[in-house]
């Protein structure tokens, strides 16, 4: 009986603590952004729609009505999450959903019932093409990027943003690309935010991007970086074609 009991309170305990990675795992979930966009309509001026990145990010591109929301100065979260409804509908976004998912994850902590992300983020929202309120200029035309990308050599294009993470740990390869191949590649770098027609055109939803072009035409394409081994493969059967 005392072996029935402990196998009870086992199983009691497994079954809740799987039940509760569920809850957090569903938290977690992210919308599709067609799914986002309704609600985020369906919210209309309920939304409460949160910034999360730096204040000279947000200063650059915001969603309009968007409220910056520095989780790098966390002193200042419960003052500023105490300007806000816990009732009412919060929308995130950063870049991708980095800083998104931490804020959204405090904010739930605090209280509030219903928190949705951006998924894909900033990135994503730039790269379909949805407006933002911008201080920046248009950026480079189709037609001027196409000329840059006039060389008889292999052309790897690396979109990303200064502010970005992951673009920053990938920016060490690119340059060593940049220098140990540059008798076979020319290396193009594109500041994603600075050039938001062009990241549209193009169809470039998350950062960091790199396309790689033969001529005029796309022969590799892979959004989240890529480690040096794997780009100068794609390089060395690129070469290896040509002969």
């Amino acid at each position: 009986m005392k072996n029935l009991r402990l196998f009870v309170v086992l199983f009691m305990a497994a079954v809740l603590s799987t039940a509760s990675f569920a809850q957090q795992a569903k938290k977690r979930e992210l919308l599709t952004f067609d799914a986002f966009e309704e609600k985020l309509k369906a919210a209309g001026k309920n939304a409460q729609i949160l910034d999360a990145r730096l204040p000279e990010e947000y200063a650059q591109n915001h969603l309009e009505r968007a409220v910056n929301f520095n989780i790098a100065n966390k002193e200042d979260f419960a003052k500023e999450s105490g300007k806000l409804n816990k009732e009412q509908p919060v929308f995130i976004y950063s870049i991708g959903n980095g800083r998104s998912g931490t804020l959204a994850k405090q904010l739930r902590e605090a209280g509030f019932k219903d928190v949705t992300e951006v998924p894909g983020g900033l990135s994503k929202w730039i790269g379909l093409g949805r407006p933002v309120v911008s201080t920046t200029g248009k950026g480079l035309s189709l037609e001027e990027y196409q000329a840059s990308l006039k060389s008889e050599k292999l052309v790897l294009v690396d979109f990303g943003s200064r502010y970005c993470g992951s673009c920053k740990r990938l920016d060490p390869t690119i340059d060593s690309i940049k220098t140990e191949h540059a008798a076979n590649v020319k290396v193009v770098k594109i500041e994603a935010y600075e050039n938001k027609s062009l990241v549209k055109e193009l169809g470039v939803v998350g950062l960091p991007t790199l396309i790689l072009y033969k001529g005029s035409e796309i022969v590799w394409q892979k959004k989240g970086g890529a480690s040096k081994a794997e780009i100068e493969k794609v390089l060395e059967s690129q070469h290896l074609s040509a002969r």
